[in-house]
């Protein structure tokens, strides 16, 4: 087990030939490699770095690089407008699409007795261990994972094997990891390396792919004083302590610990990023911490068109809606098709303020009817966007001139905030 590079703090910033520099040498100890494949995320996770990550790859490989998969998940797949922004000089004829139904293999079960001590017995099913068949039979000779540790919702630190066997996983790996994120408490995880879902991945990545040639690049990503994003850290290596190095300084980097909690919180969703409340509700996870008590969550979203980036899953948000817990329980236990869709089901509680705060959401593409359908308030964005001007507004707090104190986040899939009462040791 290696770690090919390690450099990182809450002060660094590594520059662009910085990073091309430190993977090349890594590429250089690793030796000739005839067959590879690289594993980013998609647009969702621009501002991760891996873009770049992925096009030094390509220069330092050529032709030996002969596979690029998004790993998608549940997304839809990148059009080409997104790949040429993220991947710009990477032939096209070298992405491959994830269909994450139909493209996968089961390599293996975690024990039903090791999921249930882990989950503390919430979930007592044996998990399957699911990759695309690409990864498993493509005969490669160096699988590059490349992605952002960042805080999340469901696995509590993303990213590291979750870009294996959820990025590239299947339906049923997918539904089962993310309910069990949701019923064990996005509260208790985020933030978090050591969570029940992160042992039960690292369990079949020790156990059912130790053959493969897995290397896994992880950036740490912040803002600067100017609020400019850059590199905080980077790290390279094939094993758990790679990831946990990473995850150490995302802590650092993206997590904010706020003073007092928020009373009035705005979260502004990039039109380029964010398409669907199935990705825009990073809003809700990121910012639940640290919302008051009968706070308000104001979330500008003006390219959401959408509820679910899959059709299927689109119609059982706008059937059952964002509701509490023990109401999405109960509809698991009445309805067959939310109980074989349980990231749907996972989802609809991640997305809920179980009536503890108001959720207003000001949507571009979809109107009042269908966004109060759902369980949410309805916002004009035209009349917020002019009383909550994301070109005025500075990361933070910031006072109107009326004197209405709020705190604003310009992009919550950056970060994590809390406020103390709601941190458990």
């Amino acid at each position: 087990m290696t770690i090919y590079f390690a450099e990182g703090s809450p002060q660094t910033v590594l520059t662009d030939q910085q990073l091309r520099s430190a993977l090349t040498d890594c590429f250089q100890r690793l030796g000739d490699r005839r067959r590879v494949i690289a594993l980013p995320p998609d647009f969702t996770r621009y501002n991760s770095r891996a873009g770049l990550l992925t096009c030094i790859t390509y220069e330092h490989f050529g032709d030996r690089l002969t596979d690029v998969m998004p790993a998608l998940g549940t997304h839809v797949p990148m059009p080409d407008w997104q790949l040429e922004k993220m991947f710009p000089g990477l032939p096209k004829s070298l992405i491959r699409e994830h269909r994450w139904r139909d493209d996968v293999l089961t390599v293996g079960h975690v024990p039903v007795e090791y999921v249930s001590q882990v989950t503390e017995g919430i979930w007592t099913q044996a998990w399957p261990a699911q990759l695309n068949k690409l990864i498993w039979e493509g005969e490669h000779d160096l699988i590059l994972s490349i992605g952002q540790v960042v805080p999340h919702e469901v696995i509590g630190m993303a990213n590291y094997n979750k870009n294996i066997f959820v990025g590239t996983g299947g339906t049923q790996g997918i539904n089962e990891s993310h309910f069990i994120g949701a019923a064990y408490g996005m509260e208790r995880m985020m933030g978090r390396a050591d969570t029940p879902l992160r042992r039960i991945l690292n369990y079949a990545q020790d156990h059912f792919c130790s053959h493969l040639p897995l290397v896994y690049i992880l950036t740490v990503v912040g803002s600067d004083d100017a609020g400019r994003l850059v590199t905080r850290g980077l790290y390279v290596g094939d094993d758990h302590e790679c990831f946990e190095l990473a995850a150490e300084l995302s802590v650092k980097v993206n997590f904010t610990v706020v003073d007092r909690p928020f009373k009035k919180v705005v979260v502004y969703l990039d039109p380029e990023e964010f398409h669907s409340t199935w990705l825009g509700n990073k809003a809700i996870y990121r910012t639940r911490m640290a919302i008051a008590d009968d706070g308000q969550l104001i979330v500008l979203a003006p390219a959401v068109g959408t509820f679910g980036e899959d059709q299927q899953i689109d119609r059982l948000i706008r059937k059952y809606g964002y509701r509490t817990t023990p109401e999405i329980m109960r509809f698991m236990e009445e309805n067959e098709d939310l109980r074989q869709n349980l990231s749907a089901a996972a989802h609809l509680i991640h997305g809920s303020s179980e009536e503890r705060f108001r959720i207003t959401y000001c949507p571009g593409e979809l109107d009042r009817s269908e966004i109060e359908a759902v369980g949410y308030e309805f916002g004009d964005l035209a009349q917020m966007q002019q009383r909550y001007d994301p070109q005025k507004l500075s990361d933070g707090w910031n006072t109107l001139d009326d004197g209405d104190q709020i705190y604003y986040i310009s992009n919550p899939a950056l970060g994590l905030w809390a406020h103390p009462s709601r941190l458990q040791g």
